[in-house]
């Protein structure tokens, strides 16, 4: 049975992937920061349904906590087949009003906690030689947003990151890939009114806005023997939002 490690998953994507991945046999472990209640109702919720899971507090951005967490999945799992990385925060301010402490926070959070949990985690996968690493980057990452440039620079470096370790660790049996999704239902954009997500529909090819699912179900592929050939790529899921 394979292990996976999801950051922030405590709700929106993350908790409909840890939902997905119960589902389909593995062991997980729910990494949450700020929102217990949402990790513990979620844990509940899957070992009521017979899954081998666990959550456990850390702030990924920070270093010393990633190495505390790995340690106790260690203790009780042996290691981690496959992570995801997908603890983020966003922002929309102008990059004139961007302080020093937003600019900190976004990259720290967004960027070098996908370092230092893919450092934690590589000596158990190369030990092993296997291991899947899926990165969650953002559209925004690969063309620039207004009004989010810290936010759309920290995602760009999960698509830098992925695509170096991706050559680096392929002879070990690791894949190394990201997910760049567009506009997606979830806490992060609670701050958009019907109105905007009618216009953002409607400048997307596929007339719809995309759902936690929609990026879960592509995390599973991407974590799939089936996936052994695709390696340091960016695979947009924003119905055509971006091409």
């Amino acid at each position: 049975m394979k292990t996976i490690l999801i950051t922030g998953a405590s709700r929106g994507i993350g908790a409909q992937t840890a939902k997905l991945f119960a589902q389909n046999g593995y062991r997980v472990i729910i990494n949450y920061c700020h929102s217990q209640k949402n990790a513990d109702m979620l844990c509940k919720e899957l070992k009521e349904n017979g899954a081998d899971v666990i959550s456990y507090k850390a702030d990924v951005s920070n270093p010393s906590q990633v190495s505390a967490m790995f340690g106790h999945i260690e203790e009780y799992f042996g290691g981690v087949s496959v992570l995801v990385n997908n603890a983020g925060i966003a922002q929309t301010k102008l990059f004139t009003d961007i302080t020093d402490n937003d600019w900190n926070r976004m990259i720290s959070t967004n960027l070098s906690s996908a370092f230092y949990c893919c450092r934690a985690a590589l000596p158990y996968m190369i030990h092993q030689k296997y291991g899947r690493i899926i990165n969650i980057s953002s559209m925004w990452g690969q063309v620039g947003g207004s009004c989010e440039v810290h936010y759309s620079a920290a995602k760009a470096g999960i698509i830098g990151l992925t695509k170096a370790l991706a050559m680096e660790e392929g002879l070990s049996g690791i894949t190394v890939n990201c997910i760049a999704p567009g506009v997606i239902r979830t806490d992060m954009t609670s701050n958009l009114s019907n109105e905007d997500f009618r216009t953002l529909a409607e400048e997307t090819p596929t007339g719809t806005i995309g759902t936690p699912e929609d990026i879960a179900r592509t995390i599973l592929f991407l974590a799939d023997e089936k996936s052994s050939f695709i390696t340091g790529q960016v695979i947009g899921v924003n119905g055509g939002f971006v091409v």
